[in-house]
């Protein structure tokens, strides 16, 4: 019987380890984690943090019984130390020292990422977190029942510092957000949209402390200040949320890497030793906005990549169809989607790149109650006028629509082609002069 080994069980993992276990009953799966706990939803850690769901159960869905009841070996709290890429070895050993040795025929690399620690003097003191983990944010929480954290440093501004700033204000702390750029969210939306997100967070009491860099953290044996080259805060837990890093230490010098250390890995998640794959956080994806490959770590890419290297190491050849990093975050009912490349982005790669914005309630005027206004944003390449991003914001629910813009610039569809756009109609939902039709009729 084939044997595929697994190294690590969180969103990418589980997603491969499943595929398998469901659709191919003639492979055997070995499975290898390093933690005690399997899937969990990194995503929910600030909605527990700020007490918006009672606790982190629901923060799990699959655990190693359910693995084990399919049929795999699963060996958690079990650190893979090195592999044997040659003869085909994995060599791991268990919190209670025992080793083992496992030989397998397909390998598959799903071990995530790792919090980037800045070079920061202090970081080591007493209550300077980092919150990844589900241990992590169990820690925090913790924490925060004590009177003496009344202040809370949050030091970067992306998707997670500006979820941990919400639900840190929303137990009732003072809250100072950092960054070393001039707003927040940078990586996904224009500054005419994220200034909309610093209004949001300003108006809810928290500090925005933008283009400031964090160069010390001092506390005698606790945290107390945090000095920037600008200023300095009390603070009396410091979370460093300045980003993450792919996890590739087992194969680094083995495999090859992307740019930024990521597993180079094909459509097939296949690395370039062909028994070898490589999924979620750890590996590059195909991005269809730039039609090249990338790093673009999200959940819903480690997922589709786990269910595409399963066919393959199966022998089902299957290919990724790319992705477009589409994302969303809601704070305080300010909702934010984005999918493809902001304007700034497109520039910067050197796109001959324009912009089309139109701004419109959600539905027509005489509709009085629950009719929000939505703000969007489309950005296209004037050469070719293809889709190469878009964003939304709106205290109404636009969630859904951003998977129109998503599936727009996987086939490369041009912004004339969205002008005559077949769109539904009803009071109820919309106006007939849709805001995707208007803001694409003022393309240039």
């Amino acid at each position: 019987m084939e044997r595929i080994v697994v190294i690590g069980a969180n969103h990418a993992g589980t997603a491969a380890i499943n595929t398998i276990l469901d659709n191919y009953k003639d492979k055997e799966v070995v499975i290898f984690d390093s933690n005690n706990n399997i899937s969990f939803l990194g995503c929910g850690m600030a909605l527990w943090i700020g007490n918006q769901i009672s606790s982190a159960d629901g923060l799990f869905y699959c655990s190693k019984e359910i693995f084990e009841q399919k049929g795999a070996r699963v060996y958690m709290e079990t650190k893979v130390e090195s592999i044997d890429y040659d003869n085909k070895i994995v060599r791991a050993q268990g919190k209670d020292g025992q080793t083992y040795e496992q030989v397998y025929d397909k390998l598959i690399l799903a071990t995530g990422s790792l919090p980037i620690s800045p070079n920061i003097e202090g970081k080591e003191l007493e209550n300077v977190q980092f919150v990844k983990l589900y241990q992590n944010a169990k820690d925090v929480i913790d924490k925060l029942h004590q009177d003496s954290i009344q202040d809370v440093a949050v030091v970067g501004a992306g998707y997670i510092g500006v979820e941990l700033a919400e639900a840190f204000r929303r137990v009732g702390k003072n809250v100072t957000l950092i960054d070393n750029v001039n707003t927040c969210l940078s990586g996904y939306y224009d500054q005419e949209f994220s200034d909309i997100m610093s209004k949001n967070l300003e108006d809810h009491g928290i500090r925005l402390a933008y283009g400031e860099t964090v160069t010390k953290i001092e506390g005698n044996g606790r945290v107390e200040k945090v000095i920037t080259d600008k200023h300095e805060y009390k603070a009396d837990m410091v979370i460093l949320g300045v980003g993450f890093k792919p996890n590739s230490c087992l194969g680094k010098d083995r495999l090859e890497l992307f740019e930024n250390g990521a597993y180079l890995v094909d459509k097939r998640q296949q690395t370039s030793n062909p028994d070898v794959y490589a999924i979620g956080d750890c590996a590059t994806v195909f991005d269809n906005s730039i039609q090249k490959t990338s790093y673009i770590a999200l959940a819903t890419n480690a997922v589709r990549s786990g269910i595409v290297a399963a066919h393959n190491a199966c022998g089902t050849s299957i290919e990724s169809i790319g992705v477009q990093g589409s994302n969303g975050i809601c704070i305080w009912n300010l909702k934010m989607v984005s999918t493809g490349i902001t304007y700034t982005k497109a520039k910067a790669l050197g796109y001959d790149a324009a912009v089309t914005d139109y701004e419109d309630t959600q539905k027509p005027a005489f509709i009085e109650h629950d009719n929000y206004k939505v703000k969007i944003r489309i950005v296209y390449d004037k050469t070719t006028r293809v889709i190469l991003g878009a964003q939304m914001c709106s205290e109404y629910d636009i969630s859904m629509a951003i998977h129109l813009f998503s599936l727009a610039i996987q086939e490369q569809v041009t912004i004339d082609r969205l002008k005559l756009t077949d769109i539904l109609f009803l009071p109820h939902f919309n106006k007939p002069y849709n805001y995707f039709t208007m803001a694409a009729l003022g393309a240039e």
